[in-house]
């Protein structure tokens, strides 16, 4: 049985990001020794798409993207050009230190946990 999911973000500036997550998304972490925070996550759900090639994606979830964006943008986050998509709206955004995620404010049907 699949317990979770473990996420690695690469940047140049770790501390940055690390930060970024802590204090702007407000997630808790644990120290796994050393400074290396190891943060959780919420409730997540996986999808599968056809596609020519295989590939995966991640997505940060919330539920007013626009609202979200402008809270995170007096973080220090930046933000690409929201997308409507049939699915949701979806912007990419750039956190400090210049590791990148999607957020994205779904409206398909979510299920429960």
């Amino acid at each position: 049985m699949i317990s979770g999911a473990h996420v690695i973000l690469f940047t140049p500036a770790a501390e940055a990001t690390r930060e970024f997550l802590r204090d702007s998304l407000g997630l808790s972490s644990v120290d796994a020794g050393e400074g290396w925070l190891i943060f959780a996550l919420p409730p997540d759900e996986v999808a599968v798409h056809p596609a020519a090639d295989a590939s995966q994606e991640l997505y940060l979830m919330c539920e007013d993207l626009s609202a979200t964006m402008a809270r995170l943008t007096t973080a220090g986050a930046t933000f690409g050009p929201v997308r409507e998509q049939r699915w949701g709206r979806i912007a990419l955004m750039t956190m400090p230190g210049g590791a990148q995620l999607s957020l994205y404010q779904p409206s398909h049907p979510r299920p429960s946990t």
